[in-house]
């Protein structure tokens, strides 16, 4: 199996322990699909113990789902009653959707239910192996901010229409691969898989109800194919611009089963050809600053001109959208003779009278001015979303009297399965320039962990004023300092 690795080191002195908790709401009103769980990862090579935890919410803190006292909270309870040093524990967000407090327990109980999680992981600590690889999976997943023509960004959103098809220039790189790390019992039965993807978890089922998304169906596969109590624990990656291709699809229910079942029967294959072995584990951690947006009255300001120049060019039209759509209809069905049968048209030419070609020339005429106000009408909408988005960060920002951000870069070593995480909703082009500059084979990038600080851009993006830096509290240089900060904790692993 490509990507998989044959470890030599005997079995005998690396344990793990999993357990999970439900941290769904039980507010009678709320309809749910499918629980929310805590699920949690002890680890023990009998000087080092680790805990990760992935949990089906959007983000750990930060007007989110969680409280920002989560993190310290649940940290602080590990360590003083479980002994497992604080930063050791990793949390991820799975990132599903949508966002709202109601889909969970209150905050008291997140922390409550999650500790209780780890608790029982540790008490059932039991002698396994470990082996590490990749798997890949690109049938679900689309970059969703595309590159147009004029050198700006378009992100596929429900929030408004996509961009139109002859202004789009291409479509951007997304990470396709599954980090996978095997945990076997030393009969050699399935104990648990991790498992590491990119990709917003967006579509839901039908009805809106709640859900883990295509997560959450994945784990259900792993699990009940493999059996033997084995548990499936999903870590979010690099997934900040990332969705699944079928997200404004029409035409079918919004279900993510389906992908979830996919992601999970690849990640099942790969995992088959992983060998297992004894492991050390190691952690390394550090704290940086990220730079605060400043520039958010400059874009706005900017935003406001487009807003005018566009409202500059709506002309008056005749047409309606009662008489646009079926005249649009009419002349898209048969653009050569769109106003009657072809023998009217032979009729009129062979007397020498054009009324038909007139009357066409005039209603296309119509049509491409209605078409360009729409056009103009659907940038404008944008346009007016990404000004109250700019605000809000803006304000978010200002409140905390602050020019940085706090955040924690953490890595942790299992064996030469290498886990490094960010705070941020980490883009793709970040994810794989930190794991192409690892010196580590096996890295997998962890995004939404121990923390929330929004979108994680690079740099270079910021110019392209997509989704991602509109909805963004960090400046552009947040990028190089997250990016030195992985590659010192990579090397210290």
């Amino acid at each position: 199996m490509a990507g998989s690795q044959q470890i030599d080191i005997p079995a005998g002195s690396l344990r793990a322990g999993v357990a999970k908790s439900d941290i769904t709401t039980s507010e009678e009103d709320v309809a749910v699909h499918d629980p929310l769980y805590a699920r949690a990862l002890v680890l023990d090579d009998g000087t080092t113990q680790i805990a990760i935890v992935a949990m089906d919410v959007v983000s750990i803190g930060d007007l989110s789902d969680v409280s920002d006292e989560f993190l310290g909270n649940l940290r602080a309870r590990i360590e003083g009653e479980l002994g497992i040093p604080g930063g050791n524990v990793l949390v991820n967000a799975t990132h599903t959707h949508p966002p709202t407090r109601r889909l969970l327990c209150d905050d008291a109980e997140q922390v409550s239910r999650t500790f209780d999680a780890v608790r029982r992981a540790l008490e059932n600590l039991t002698p396994v192996t470990v082996g590490w690889g990749f798997g890949r999976e690109d049938r679900f997943q689309i970059n969703r901010t595309v590159r147009m023509k004029d050198g700006s960004g378009w992100t596929i959103r429900q929030a408004h229409p996509f961009a139109w098809d002859e202004d789009v220039e291409g479509i951007r790189p997304v990470d396709p691969e599954i980090g996978i790390l095997r945990i076997d019992r030393l009969d050699g039965t399935p104990f648990a898989v991790l498992f590491n993807f990119s990709c917003h978890p967006l579509i839901g089922v039908p009805g809106g109800k709640i859900t883990a998304n295509y997560p959450g169906f994945a784990c259900d596969v792993i699990e009940q194919t493999l059996g033997h109590d084995t548990m499936a624990i999903f870590l979010q990656g690099s997934g900040g611009d990332v969705t699944e291709v079928l997200y404004k699809d029409v035409n079918t229910p919004r279900d993510s089963r389906p992908i979830g079942m996919v992601l999970g029967l690849s990640t099942l294959e790969a995992r088959s050809g992983i060998k297992t072995g004894d492991a050390k584990l190691k952690v390394v951690a550090e704290h940086v600053q990220f730079p605060r947006r400043s520039d958010s009255d400059e874009r706005i300001a900017d935003l406001e001109r487009q807003q005018q120049e566009l409202l500059g060019t709506l002309g008056g039209t005749s047409l309606n959208f009662r008489t646009f759509l079926p005249l649009y209809i009419k002349y898209a069905l048969n653009p050569e003779y769109p106003s009657d049968y072809c023998y009217r048209y032979m009729h009129e030419q062979a007397i020498g009278y054009n009324g038909l070609e007139e009357l066409d020339k005039w209603n296309r005429q119509n049509l491409d001015k209605y078409l360009r106000d729409i056009k103009t009408m659907e940038r404008l909408s944008r346009i007016q979303a990404d000004i109250s988005t700019l605000k809000w960060h803006k304000r978010h920002n200002e409140v905390t009297g602050e020019t940085t951000i706090a955040a924690e870069v953490q890595g942790i070593r299992i064996g030469d399965c290498v886990l490094i995480t960010s705070p941020a909703e980490v883009l793709s082009e970040v994810g794989l320039r930190v794991r192409n500059a690892s010196p580590h084979e096996f890295t997998f990038m962890v995004g939404f962990s121990n923390g929330y600080v929004h979108y994680g851009s690079p740099a270079s993006d910021y110019a392209m004023c997509a989704y991602e830096t509109t909805e963004c509290m960090l400046d552009a240089g947040w990028q190089q300092v997250y990016e030195e900060a992985a590659a010192r904790v990579l090397a210290q692993l």
